[in-house]
């Protein structure tokens, strides 16, 4: 039997022409984060089961959204795809997923990383490892791993422009903002509805503290980055941060009701996207009413999940909002529960995790003075639970309010004078 290959001539066992077209789809709608690329996978394993990598790509799915409904899926996955027939190249994707299932995410970017030296153009490889680099807090990997490939691919290449959003966000990340902004910007050009690369320019001007700029980026073609996207929510996260660095709080509050909560998504990014908002209104003294409960009551079936510190840090702040005293009880008993899994997770809740969580309830009861005690060791060492700068800034913000809250005014001051020059 003939075998298959993708678009980048990559051989992909047990597929038939219409799986691979399914396979094609599942692919762009990964890269550009609209539509729905679990749906097309499971179209190609409907049409080719024993389509290998139809299934390493279900699992791979399955895991880059941190839920923890994912990693059965994942397992399930996994377990198919090793009793079929597979190129090296697919084997190497089933090692990596299973490190990943097991918590041992360092590790299963060391493997994706060996995978992409070997075949640069495997675009699902680069995305599963800059998803993990970001999972890790691994900014200098987030570009050097799209760095490592870049002269293997040109213009004209079919997903040419997810590499440029990667690489443009890992730029953005190591502070090399001119080269992020212009990267990101030609990705957009080259594929409208990019909304990493969307993203990704929006986090430099977010850096730079260039609000207006920002404003105008996301609001020059609204539609390319929400129309049938699923990472529409974290865009229009941006958009508000960008109106309240203005003290434009009637758009904040606007985005807040109309595009943030609205759907009631229950998605881990969109939850974090949520209570990141939420708390910076508080910490600026609004009044945010009555939107945490709902919110909460979505982030309940991650108190006992265990499986990643950064999300734990977001859903206190909920439990927090909403006075959910039994939900924060049971995520810090989860939290003490995991410290001693031996997965990658134990790590992140040792080193930011588990004290990051803490100053978050500390801060909701008033003890201002443990928030900071807590808080102030992690600054330098945050990225080692994952998100971006952008997101991490919050340990910031919550450090400086809750310092001024304690009466120590020098520090808060200090804590301002820094922030304001860093950003100038």
């Amino acid at each position: 039997m003939t075998t298959l290959h993708d678009v980048h001539d990559l051989a992909l066992s047990g597929a038939t022409a219409s799986a691979v077209d399914h396979y094609e789809q599942a692919c762009r709608a990964m890269q550009c984060y609209v539509g729905d690329p679990v749906a097309a996978v499971q179209a190609a394993l409907a049409e080719a089961p024993d389509m290998t990598m139809a299934h390493a790509l279900y699992a791979w799915l399955n895991l880059l959204g941190t839920e923890p409904a994912g990693l059965p899926e994942a397992r399930r996955a996994l377990a198919t795809a090793k009793a079929l027939p597979a190129t090296e190249r697919e084997r190497a994707h089933l090692a990596a997923i299973a490190l990943v299932i097991d918590g041992r995410w360092h590790a299963a970017g060391l493997a994706l990383e060996d995978l992409s030296v070997r075949w640069p153009r495997d675009l699902v490889a680069l995305q599963a490892g800059h998803a993990i680099d970001f999972f890790c807090g691994h900014s200098r990997m987030l570009r050097d791993r799209m760095a490592r490939v870049y002269d293997a691919w040109q213009p004209g290449m079919p997903g040419f422009h997810a590499l440029l959003g990667m690489y443009a966000f890992g730029l953005e990340e190591m502070g090399d903002y001119a080269r992020a902004e212009a990267m990101g910007r030609r990705a957009v050009e080259l594929e409208r509805q990019d909304n990493w690369a969307w993203h990704a320019v929006a986090h430099v001007m977010e850096m730079q503290n260039r609000r207006r700029d920002g404003i105008d980026w996301l609001r020059r073609d609204t539609a390319a980055w929400t129309d049938g996207s699923y990472f529409a929510v974290h865009n229009w996260w941006h958009l508000a941060l960008f109106h309240m660095g203005l003290d434009q709080m009637d758009e904040v509050f606007a985005l807040l009701d109309q595009r943030v909560l609205a759907g009631q998504s229950s998605v881990a990014i969109d939850m974090i996207d949520a209570s990141a908002l939420l708390w910076r209104l508080q910490l600026r003294g609004h009044d945010v009413g009555s939107r945490w409960h709902a919110l909460a009551d979505r982030w309940a079936a991650h108190a006992e999940a265990g499986n990643y510190a950064f999300n734990d840090f977001h859903a206190m702040m909920a439990f927090c909002g909403a006075g959910r005293e039994a939900e924060a009880e049971r995520l810090l008993a989860t939290q003490a529960r995991a410290l001693h899994a031996g997965d990658d997770n134990a790590m992140f809740l040792r080193e930011v995790g588990l004290d990051g969580t803490a100053a978050v309830r500390a801060f909701s009861q008033g003890r201002f003075g443990d928030a900071v005690r807590l808080l102030r060791p992690l600054r330098s060492q945050s990225h080692r639970f994952g998100g971006s700068h952008a997101q991490r800034d919050l340990i910031d913000l919550t450090l400086i309010e809750a310092a001024a809250r304690d009466g120590q005014k020098l520090f808060a001051d200090a804590l301002r004078r820094e922030r304001a020059n860093r950003m100038a």
